[in-house]
């Protein structure tokens, strides 16, 4: 079993100061995020080291301040060009000596990047893990005076995580290809598993393992059976008017459809999946990040790199394929740590949807030559059903996502009930009040339909509904049939589910999902055990008329706000830069509170590094101080 969170390794006097002064200097921020002050002097002592921080936790940052300390270079390895191409931009407007290498630079491109590293110009190069494995390549590292290897996206290397990259699998091979040069693994989401997994499979040794943690205080949970799919994603969206969100979708047909009824419906958004055209999915891509779109509906081939910061929900119009999966699809929310909202419309069918996805994957890489791990299939199939269990049942929704990555959970004190800030502590489940009875009557029809029939057909019976299946079978005859037909069908459903996610119930593998019961199952419909059913939740309607607050403590001119943000979007425009490259919203927030009317002022706001003050400065003090005198 790895350590976590070991004491801060020892380091000369001062570094830790000398760090402080690099980011202050850089990025403008003057105090650094728990565990960054010890994954930065790790690397700094040449250390192995695995860091597991949750998104918006500051990660990168962790290897990026070290790389200007040193005097020689830090290659990040990095699954996606377009997520190469961002961080460079970044670093790039903050003043630091950034590059990268990919199959998308023409070859006079390249080769400038190669006269930087031959002259030793630059400190930090980014490329793909493919491009490293090049016969030679670790020769250049060594030309180049490679002084740390950084793996970002590390979760990619383990078959037990999610988004496996075989080409990352290979980048073991670097331990013994260049074994005095320290290894740095990073990612967002890691389960105790996946963090084994990804230590040994790069060969670490004695590594550093931080583990930072998983809880998300400005991100609130909702989860809720979907019925109109588009109704319900556009009351998510009407609560979020004109903020950035990302709707993630099952399939490519399902973006297609739900892409057009929202924009029927008034809604700038684009798609966003691997079946459209290369240039059509980065040209999306790039007018979402440009805020020329507020939404993208995407299959999760979308995300991974998408640094936007001011996302400000995330809605799954369908199950994800597991807890970790969600945990990092939702990440891509309130990266700034401004409130932010996450929500779930689920159903029965989505596991079954996403079997049928994984068996049609499996036959395509057979019909390749490919034989795809059976074992694979199964940790799958048990992600999805861990998923399912928890959308289906109303646990506090930060405390199980906090102990699946194996962390102790400990409620805010600020919060009146639980965690103050998911569907169930925020009292939206409405608990029923004869929920020991009701539940009796739905196992028994499980018992009485001979544990052979799926939730659909026992919500019928339960429900009353004598179709001709019904009638054939002489389920119209049962004692428990119609005993519940005063409910609506959607809501018996929802309770079916809750059984299946207490574990009450199981559903049986196939490709007919027939219910039967657990003992625990059994216990509850003799009265021997107790239980608790719920409502089916009712997300708030309540239409938003300011965008998202700032802190609590943060009181800003929102008129000003918007001026500065109109300031914002015209100077990225003219750069050819993503918006939050210029400033984040909570940087503009500051400025529309402090209203600093001087470059000493300035450059006391949080997120105004030195090359951003002396490029940026007077442009945006002009504006407050039009602003203030009128």
């Amino acid at each position: 079993m790895l350590p976590t969170s070991a004491p801060v390794p020892s380091a000369p006097p001062g570094e830790l100061e000398r760090l402080g002064h690099v980011v202050e200097r850089v990025w403008g921020y003057r105090e650094l995020r728990p565990l960054q002050g010890e994954a930065m002097l790790a690397s700094l002592a040449g250390r192995d080291a695995l860091v597991v921080m949750a998104t918006g936790g500051g990660k990168s940052l962790c290897y990026q301040a070290p790389a200007l300390l040193r005097t020689g270079l830090t290659v990040v390895i990095s699954p996606l060009i377009s997520l190469m191409q961002d961080q460079v931009a970044s670093l790039v407007e903050s003043g630091v000596a950034a590059a990268s290498l990919s199959s998308a630079m023409s070859g006079a491109e390249k080769f400038a990047v190669h006269e930087r590293l031959s002259s030793r110009e630059l400190k930090l190069l980014f490329m793909a893990p493919e491009r490293l494995m090049l016969a030679g390549f670790a020769d250049e590292l060594a030309a180049w005076n490679a002084q740390t290897l950084v793996i970002d996206e590390a979760h990619c290397i383990s078959h037990w995580g999610h988004d496996f990259r075989p080409e990352y699998r290979r980048l073991g091979e670097l331990r013994r290809a260049l074994p005095n040069i320290p290894i740095q693994a990073f990612t967002a989401t890691a389960a105790p598993p996946v963090r084994e997994d990804i230590a040994r499979q790069l060969g670490l040794r004695d590594p550093l393992v931080l583990v930072g943690n998983f809880d998300r205080p400005n991100l609130t949970y909702r989860f809720t059976p979907r019925r109109d799919a588009v109704e319900q994603v556009l009351e998510v969206i009407r609560r979020h008017s004109g903020e950035a969100g990302i709707v993630y979708c099952l399939r490519r047909t399902d973006v297609d459809s739900l892409a057009q009824d929202l924009a029927s419906n008034g809604v700038r958004c684009l798609p966003y999946h691997a079946g459209l055209d290369a240039g059509v999915r980065e040209r999306n891509q790039t007018q979402f990040l440009a805020e020329n779109v507020d939404v993208i509906v995407a299959t999760v081939a979308f995300g991974m790199g998408i640094d936007r910061p001011d996302v400000r929900f995330v809605v799954h119009a369908a199950l994800p394929k597991g807890v970790e999966q969600f945990a990092q699809e939702t990440g891509r929310a309130g990266r700034d740590g401004l409130p932010s909202e996450c929500v779930l419309f689920y159903s029965g069918a989505d596991y079954h949807g996403w079997k049928l996805l994984q068996e049609r994957s499996a036959a395509e890489a057979r019909a390749n030559g490919v034989e795809l791990d059976p074992a694979e299939t199964e940790r799958a199939l048990a992600r999805l059903a861990e998923m399912y269990g928890w959308a289906t049942s109303a646990v506090c929704r930060h405390k199980f996502l906090v102990e699946h990555f194996g962390q102790p959970w400990t409620a805010p004190e600020s919060a009146a009930n639980g965690c103050g800030a998911c569907d169930v502590c925020l009292g939206e489940f409405a608990a029923v009040a004869d929920s020991p009875r009701i539940a009796a009557m739905i196992l028994s029809c499980v018992v009485r339909c001979q544990q052979r029939f799926g939730a659909s057909h026992v919500t019928d019976v339960l429900c009353g509904v004598a179709d001709e299946k019904v009638r054939q079978l002489g389920h119209d005859k049962l004692s428990t049939f119609g005993l519940l037909r005063q409910h609506d069908p959607r809501q018996v459903r929802h309770w079916i589910e809750q059984l299946v996610g207490l574990e009450l119930l199981v559903t049986a593998p196939g490709r007919y999902p027939t219910l039967s019961l657990t003992q625990a199952g059994v216990d509850v419909m003799r009265g021997q055990a107790p239980i608790t059913l719920f409502e089916i939740p009712q997300l708030p309607r309540a239409r938003r008329t300011r965008r998202t607050p700032a802190p609590s403590d943060l009181q800003y001119d929102e008129t000003l706000f918007d001026k500065l943000r109109q300031l914002r979007r015209k100077l990225a425009s003219e750069r050819g830069l993503p918006p939050y490259m210029i400033f984040g919203d909570r940087t503009l927030q500051e400025l529309a509170a402090v209203q600093p009317t001087s470059l000493d002022e300035l450059r006391e706001i949080r997120g105004v590094g030195a090359k951003k003050l002396e490029d940026l400065g007077e442009l945006f003090l002009a504006a407050i101080r039009e602003h203030v005198q009128r």
